[in-house]
């Protein structure tokens, strides 16, 4: 039986080093450290993330994929800038890239809209780097023209769906809405063609469950996602701070989930209650530590990282 860890000592190291240059990062930055429960009895609504169930008396309790919600609490309580590192669960992701159990960096920045925390994720990256590093700045719209020339404004499902079969062999695409196939060519079609780092904003709003909508724009959020080689470091966005529209947002999702045959989720009332009391407008974002350690130690499976991975 092998009971040895996944990593390496040297990259347990490593993590242990980083972790402390990210801490110092945030200190001198003025964001205070916080520390969230990962066991809650809510969690997020969105369709596209499940989560894991704990069993707890005649009670349900979940794993938290995110400490979004408690954050945000915190930030509403009036906490101001603050940060987090911890760990997050989401059922039925594993593979190369994906554990089950991972570790992330959340942080809100009261005062940030998100392209003011796009730059100082690079700060960030580059300190973390030691060394330069570049990043380019692409809008979700203008990455569709530039890499599958489709102008997606107004594109109707049918041709929508036609590309992906197109695209992407073997797709059966005659169930999916127009988010579920942008959401796949961007993964299976775009994505593997990017190179280094690379910021992706400005998404449709239908993807944005807790993001603020553009001033310029209504049809999309100001949201973010980061990407190094076509894999997904972090997501991020204004935060919306308007209860209602978030409101609105969670019955949506709760709609989609009852059409999708997905397990019905509750919606966080104190999360709407600590919106509802008064929030300042903050920008946040998660990072996946163990995908960005993979970049940071140039390694290739997610199992080189994590201290086990049984």
């Amino acid at each position: 039986m092998n009971w040895h860890p996944s990593a390496s000592l040297d990259v347990i190291r490593q993590r242990a080093r980083i972790y402390g240059q990210i801490r110092a990062f945030f200190n001198t930055r003025g964001c205070l450290e916080v520390d969230t429960p990962v066991m809650m009895p809510t969690t997020g609504t969105e369709v596209n993330i499940a989560s894991l169930e704990v069993p707890y008396n005649e009670h349900r309790l979940y794993l938290q994929t995110s400490p979004e919600y408690a954050m945000k609490r915190m930030l509403a309580a009036g906490s101001g800038s603050i940060f987090q590192i911890c760990h997050a669960f989401r059922h039925g992701e594993a593979g190369r890239l994906h554990n089950p159990e991972f570790s992330l960096l959340e942080w809100y920045r009261v005062g940030y809209d998100y392209r003011r925390l796009m730059d100082e994720i690079e700060l960030l990256i580059t300190t973390l780097s030691l060394s330069h590093c570049e990043f380019n700045r692409v809008s979700y719209r203008e990455l569709f023209r530039q890499s599958l020339q489709l102008d997606i404004d107004g594109l109707a499902i049918e041709a929508l769906r036609d590309q992906c079969e197109r695209l992407i062999p073997g797709t059966d695409s005659r169930e999916l809405d127009i988010d579920q196939c942008l959401d796949l060519l961007l993964a299976m079609a775009i994505a593997p063609t990017l190179r280094g780092y690379l910021f992706v904003y400005d998404y449709p709003i239908s993807q944005a469950a807790l993001a603020r909508p553009s001033a310029e724009d209504a049809s999309v959020a100001e949201r973010f996602e980061l990407f190094y080689d076509g894999v997904e470091l972090a997501n991020g966005f204004s935060e919306l701070t308007d209860a209602s529209q978030q409101r609105a947002r969670f019955e949506q999702d709760t709609r989609l989930r009852k059409a999708r045959g997905l397990p019905e989720v509750e919606i966080d009332q104190r999360l709407l209650a600590a919106l509802e009391s008064g929030i300042e407008d903050c920008a946040g974002v998660a990072l996946g530590l163990d995908r960005l350690l993979m970049v940071l130690l140039d390694l290739d499976y997610i199992e080189e990282v994590l201290t086990f991975r049984d």
